[in-house]
């Protein structure tokens, strides 16, 4: 504010100056500054309003994200329990068939592992230039193995540059001397590991090793054998898809045997109403949690005065037409075959926006009309709601969409404004000093007036006092 410090009444007119000038300066500025912070206001209000608006959207697109996850499929129709999930898992899709089925594994499936020769000048052993041809079921991958190198950097360039293959290598350094280890993720019959082109790294992977030789270390690679209901199963994997249709097995560990034969794990499937209920649900929570936020952005209300009191969001455009974009989706028809709406499955919207779920409807559709196996495709399909609900929602809510574009515009009007509230600052202080140093010269000029007076006054009195006494 002013630098000019004075006595707040002044010494010739006897007035507050400090309040005059006050008041001076406050008439002049005090419009725009009410202009500035009803603006500001106003704008900080729609800012926050639009974070709170893209917090809610991303929530909810979260939400479909995880009841669309491929890995642990929400609306499946059916649900797959194993008895042992130590020999089996199993999930199951909406092509499975309800039943019961004996499963025993006898083998898993394991990749290859070999070793090289014995090094007894351990691991930093020099290797011999050239190139390293390494084979796998039918494919060879060639590395140039410069001069100069060591089993220590042949083991670095394999992970380098075969690591992607899935093929590893390390030493391990034992009794007599080191040895190159190589293992593979790949897994079944015929996926041993074999390396061939310089003499001292050659590695057979389909013969065992032996003394100080190179070979496999325990056994050749294999395929996973099981049974399903007694019937012979083979595969190259430990994970199994529609080996029974509709269900992928994980095999986790080889069956117990009683007399020589295999204890069998029962995997059951059945109908899995409950599951499809709580991921229903757990959608209409999270399309209300978003209707409840948009409403509370949008809507109207009255102060203890009456006064009417606008959301932050309230008549804004870009909401509107968002809202409107969103519940269109649920209003849509599906692609399905006989579930074509979310009202099927007594799903309805309220006189608020916000989704009810009825349950009793719901079991009807499930028990009834058969409609659990579709349940998936109306949801997590193509073209199914969540794919049409981020459609409509990513234009709003990516990076570069209209909120973020929105909400850039909602800062620079913020700095626009702080802006002019730093101006209006500046010509606060200016008028202030400005008008305080006019008044003190005033206020110090009618004192010299007033001292000039009173001595006139004095000379005048003087004077009269020696007539009267002449």
């Amino acid at each position: 504010m002013a630098s000019t410090i004075v006595s707040s009444i002044g010494q010739g007119t006897g007035l507050n100056i400090t309040e005059m000038v006050e008041a001076l300066v406050s008439a002049d500025t005090a419009a725009k500054k009410a202009q500035i912070t009803r603006q500001t206001s106003n704008n900080t209000a729609m800012i926050s309003g639009v974070g709170s608006l893209r917090s809610a959207l991303t929530a909810y697109q979260d939400a479909m994200k995880k009841l669309n996850d491929s890995n642990a499929p929400a609306f499946n129709a059916y649900a797959a329990k194993s008895a042992n999930e130590a020999v089996v898992k199993v999930t199951s899709s909406n092509t499975a068939v309800a039943g019961n089925y004996d499963i025993v594994v006898n083998k898993l499936a394991t990749g290859s592992k070999v070793a090289s020769q014995q090094f007894a000048g351990g691991s930093t052993s020099a290797i011999s230039q050239g190139e390293l041809s390494v084979t796998q079921g039918g494919n060879t991958w060639k590395l140039d193995i410069a001069s100069g190198a060591t089993l220590e950097s042949v083991r670095d360039q394999i992970n380098k540059e075969l690591g992607v293959q899935g093929i590893s290598a390390n030493i391990v350094n034992g009794e007599g001397g080191a040895r190159l280890v190589l293992s593979s993720t790949t897994t079944g019959a015929g996926s041993d590991l074999s390396l061939s082109g310089i003499p001292e790294l050659e590695i057979d992977g389909t013969t065992q090793m032996s003394g100080t030789g190179a070979g496999y270390i325990t056994a050749l690679a294999q395929d996973a054998e099981l049974t399903i209901d007694g019937l012979k199963v083979t595969s190259a994997k430990n994970t199994i898809d529609n080996a029974i249709s509709g269900m992928k097995l994980e095999l986790t560990g080889v069956s117990t045997q009683s007399g020589g034969v295999g204890n069998p794990t029962q995997v059951t499937v059945a109908a899995d109403n409950e599951g499809l209920q709580k991921s229903i649900q757990a959608f209409v929570d999270a399309y209300n949690t978003l209707q409840k936020t948009i409403t509370s952005l949008t809507s109207t209300s009255r102060d203890a005065d009456d006064n009417l009191v606008l959301g932050p969001l309230t008549n804004d455009p870009t909401t509107r037409s968002l809202l409107n974009d969103v519940r269109k989706v649920l209003s849509e028809v599906g692609a399905g075959d006989q579930l074509t709406s979310l009202s099927q499955l007594g799903i309805n919207t309220t006189k608020d926006g916000t989704l009810e779920f009825n349950s009793t409807k719901f079991t009807t559709a499930m028990n009834d009309k058969k409609l659990g196996a579709e349940v998936q495709e109306l949801f997590t399909g193509t073209n199914g709601i969540f794919e049409r609900m981020n459609k409509v929602i990513d234009p709003y809510n990516a990076t570069d969409g209209s909120l973020a574009t929105r909400k850039a515009s909602l800062d620079k009007v913020a700095k626009n404004l702080a802006d002019q509230q730093t101006a209006l600052d500046r010509r606060t202080e200016s008028l202030t000093e400005s008008l305080t140093k006019k008044y003190v010269a005033m206020d110090t000029n009618v004192a010299k007036l007033n001292a000039q007076a009173n001595q006139i006054k004095a000379v005048f009195d003087a004077l009269n006092a020696q007539a009267k006494n002449s």
